[in-house]
């Protein structure tokens, strides 16, 4: 952590004035903190209009593209599925598109095969929202296709293919971001205009979850009643994965199986990691360890249902080094939380898409040397004087009609393609948020730990 600007932040918290526009209200230890709002002052824009098409048109991807839609200048052309209920679904739901009383009728084509849409002159970008196993290669083909990408994570399906995909980006120019929404979200910018101001003092030690306690959430996703090999397109849906006879499951709830998910880790794990890396510029660990077991959803499934991983994150010019650990439950009688929380020397930070909570552990702070020379030679001739204490917790909320981390995230999506400009998690940053994702999962299945060369990205032997 940079000294000044840390001794900036406690100087300003020891004064009552503090951290943004506006200081919090000095509570109590008894009193509610008040939330404090967080704003976004960048306007949507509508310069000219971007032409998309979707990859894979199943939950994840629909989501995508609905948010995509909500942005202005942003039309859907072309989807692509390997199952014809998604694809008869794309045209009714997506036959009409704009505000409704501007809507206009747009023929939407529709196609098994991905090639024919980034062979379209009018697909301007694509989103793959596919099977993990079909993200390099399906990426790496609309680049060279002059087609910009927003891939879902994670951004590869194995930690060999992650170089394939910056390799192409960096020749092709072209403008990939992987899907992470929360990355682009309010609460991480303030959790890291905190973290950068020193609010925490010296970070040691981070923690993540994510607690789920229901059949969608455990990824028993609905089988559709006339799913067989007439509907669904098996061969190719099976790609480079083992040649194994049709299973509606494991088409429709693919991410249950090695062959063509990532698991928990790859779901879930690889949010936190693109969070805690834009929040303290972390570019990765250099040790990984995990365990876990298939604790409840024994349904075929092949990865495991609760995960433990730990994570060593050396030192960089950004952050000293720390530790983290991660779960993931899908079998929690608490269910559906998510916490990210970052704990330093000085306090704490709790870490929502909408909200962030810090949590200060220190009953005054030092401003500076002189001051604090002052300080004791008046205690020594007159008695300690009682001080205006900073609040021990601050709360800070988005304000009323903020439109997610989902529409911020297409949003800079958006933005790079029009500007050329880099986006938030470009290849090389969705690498590095899924490789430690990805050697979590090897490390379970292989139990051993594992080391990882955050720089070179590379696996360490």
């Amino acid at each position: 952590m940079k000294h000044e600007s840390r001794r900036s932040f406690l100087s300003k918290l020891a004064t009552g004035s503090a951290l943004a526009a506006g200081a919090p209200t000095i509570l109590s230890g008894s009193e509610a903190p008040r939330p404090r709002p967080m704003r976004r002052v960048k306007k949507r824009s509508a310069n000219d209009q971007i032409q998309i098409a979707i990859i894979g048109a199943g939950g994840m991807g629909t989501i995508d593209v609905n948010t995509a839609l909500d942005i202005e200048g942003v039309k859907l052309v072309a989807a692509c599925d390997l199952y014809d209920g998604r694809l008869e679904k794309a045209k009714e739901e997506w036959g009409k598109q704009g505000e409704e009383d501007e809507e206009v009728e747009v023929d939407v084509f529709t196609t098994r095969d991905y090639r024919e849409v980034i062979a379209r002159d009018d697909v301007d970008a694509v989103i793959v929202a596919t099977p993990d196993h079909w993200h390099r290669r399906i990426s790496i083909d609309a680049m060279k296709a002059g087609k910009a990408v927003y891939c879902e994570k994670p951004m590869v399906h194995r930690i060999d293919e992650g170089r394939d995909v910056i390799d192409v980006q960096r020749a092709t120019g072209s403008t990939f971001q992987v899907g992470s929404q929360g990355m682009s979200s309010l609460g991480n910018e303030k959790a890291r205009e905190l973290f950068e101001d020193g609010a925490i003092g010296m970070l040691t030690y981070a923690e993540g979850f994510w607690a789920r306690n229901s059949p969608g959430g455990a990824w028993q996703y609905e089988i559709p009643e006339d799913a067989s090999e007439e509907t669904v397109d098996w061969d190719t849906f099976l790609g480079n994965a083992p040649k194994v006879p049709f299973d509606a499951t494991r088409f429709f709830r693919w991410r249950n199986y090695r062959d063509y998910g990532t698991g928990v880790s790859g779901d879930l794990f690889v949010h936190l990691f693109s969070s805690l890396h834009f929040i303290v510029s972390a570019i990765g660990p250099d040790r990984i360890m995990a365990t876990g077991g298939l604790r409840f959803w024994k349904d075929g499934r092949d990865v495991p249902d609760v995960m433990l991983g730990m994570f060593d994150y050396p030192e960089t010019q950004h952050h000293p080094p720390f530790n983290l650990s991660l779960r993931v439950n899908f079998a929690d009688g608490t269910s559906g939380n998510t916490v990210l929380r970052l704990v330093g020397t000085e306090g704490s930070l709790d870490i929502g898409w909408t909200d962030v909570t810090l949590r200060r552990n220190k009953r005054w702070a030092p401003t500076d040397e002189l001051r604090q020379q002052q300080e004791d030679e008046r205690t020594v001739r007159y008695g300690e004087r009682k001080q205006m204490l900073p609040p021990s917790e601050v709360v800070y909320e988005a304000e009323e009609g903020y439109w997610g981390a989902h529409q911020d995230h297409f949003t800079n999506f958006f933005e790079g393609m029009r500007t050329g400009e880099t986006v938030p998690e470009d290849a090389v940053f969705g690498y590095r948020a899924a490789a430690p994702a990805l050697l979590c999962n090897d490390s379970y299945f292989e139990e051993q730990m594992l080391r990882w060369d955050p720089v070179t990205m590379e696996v360490v032997e």
